[in-house]
C-alpha cells in the first residue's frame, strides 16, 4: 500500500490520463505528488530523466506520459510514434529501477493485442498475432514499455505493473480536428456542426466496428487501486466490458450535443480495427469494477469540451 505522504511521480499530469491520476490521488488524501512539465522535463532526454530521478527520488511513479492520436495522426507520423513513445518510456522506467522506485506503474493500450485477436481479449492474448496497421508503431511501443517492466521483474525483482486501458475519454481530452481519437473528435464535430447550422455530418469508415469505452476518471481509481492491490508482470485489462457500433456512438454523441442532422459515411476512409473489447474478469476479480456509464460520460466530457481551449486548434 502507498502511504499517504509517501513521494509518487506521476508522469503526463497534463494529459487525459495523468490528470485524472492526480485528481484520484488528491480525492484519497495522498499529499506529495510530484509532478514536471515537458518545457521542465523532457522525458525523451535521457540526461534530464537521469538527473530528475537522481535528485527527486521519487518512490512510486505512475507513467501516463505519451504521444498519441487517433487513426490519421498515426498513419501520417509512424516514426515520430514509435520513437517518441519507446525513448520516453524506457527513459522513465529505467531510471526508477537505477534509483529504486518500490513501484512503478505503465500505462499502455488495447492496440497492443492482436488485430483479428478472440473477443473479449484476454491479457493473455498478448503478442499470439499481426497488429492492426492503422497503430502498429504506438503499439510496438506500448509493448516495449509493458515487457521491460515484466522483465525488470524477473531479472531484478522490482514490482513494477502494467494497465491497458480500453479508449478513454473524458475531462482534458484532445478535442483537434485530425488528431484525436473517435469520441472527442465526434463532441467537436456535432457540436460544430449544430452551432454552423450543418444539415449533415459525415464520418470515416462505414459505422460498423465495435468498440468500448472507459471514463478516465474510472480508470485513474483503478490506477490507483492497482497501485495498492497489485503485483505481477501480467498487465490488467482496463474496461467496461460493453461494447457499440461507432454508428451508434455517432448518434449517441449527436443525442447528447442536440445535433439533429444526417449522419453519412465515407466508406473510402479506414475503418480501423474490426471489433476491440477487453476481458476485464482480471480487475473484476480483484474487486474493481467501472462506475461511469457512456451517456452519463458524453455529457461530463461535453461540458468539459466546451471549457477546453483546445478545440480552438485547427
Amino acid at each position: 500500500m502507498m502511504e499517504k505522504n509517501a513521494k509518487i511521480y506521476v508522469a503526463g499530469h497534463r494529459g487525459m490520463v495523468g490528470s485524472a491520476i492526480v485528481r484520484e490521488l488528491e480525492r484519497q488524501g495522498y499529499t506529495n505528488l510530484v509532478t514536471r512539465t515537458h518545457r521542465e522535463l523532457d522525458l525523451t532526454r535521457q540526461d534530464q530523466v537521469e538527473a530528475f530521478f537522481a535528485g527527486e527520488q521519487p518512490e512510486y511513479v505512475f507513467l501516463a506520459a505519451a504521444k498519441v492520436g487517433g487513426i490519421a495522426a498515426n498513419e501520417s507520423a509512424l516514426a515520430d510514434f514509435m520513437y517518441d513513445n519507446m525513448i520516453l518510456e524506457m527513459n522513465v522506467i529505467h531510471a526508477a529501477w537505477q534509483n529504486g522506485c518500490k513501484k512503478l506503474e505503465f500505462l499502455g493500450s488495447s492496440c497492443i493485442y492482436p488485430r483479428l485477436a478472440p473477443q473479449p481479449m484476454k491479457e493473455s492474448c498478448l503478442l499470439t498475432g499481426e497488429l492492426e496497421k492503422t497503430n502498429e508503431a504506438y503499439a510496438l511501443a506500448k509493448i516495449s514499455g509493458l515487457k521491460y517492466c515484466e522483465f525488470l521483474n524477473r531479472q531484478y525483482g522490482t514490482d513494477y505493473i502494467s494497465v491497458m486501458p480500453t479508449n478513454l475519454y473524458g475531462p482534458n481530452d484532445n478535442y483537434h480536428l485530425t488528431h484525436s481519437h473517435v469520441l472527442p473528435a465526434f463532441i467537436r464535430r456535432f457540436h460544430e456542426a449544430k452551432a454552423e447550422g450543418k444539415t449533415s455530418v459525415t464520418c470515416w469508415g462505414d459505422g460498423s466496428p465495435l468498440r468500448e469505452f472507459l471514463y478516465v476518471d474510472d480508470l485513474a481509481n483503478l490506477c490507483v487501486f492497482l497501485m495498492n492491490h497489485y503485483s505481477g508482470s501480467e498487465t490488467v485489462n482496463a474496461g467496461t466490458g460493453k461494447e457499440l457500433t461507432i454508428r451508434e456512438l455517432a448518434e449517441l454523441v449527436a443525442g447528447v450535443i442536440g445535433y439533429e442532422g444526417e449522419i453519412l459515411w465515407d466508406t473510402g476512409k479506414p475503418n480501423g480495427t474490426p471489433r476491440k473489447l477487453l476481458d476485464v474478469s482480471k480487475a473484476t476479480a480483484l474487486g474493481w469494477t467501472y462506475k461511469t456509464e457512456l451517456e452519463d460520460g458524453i455529457r461530463l466530457a461535453y461540458r468539459d469540451f466546451l471549457n477546453n481551449p483546445m478545440r480552438a486548434e485547427r
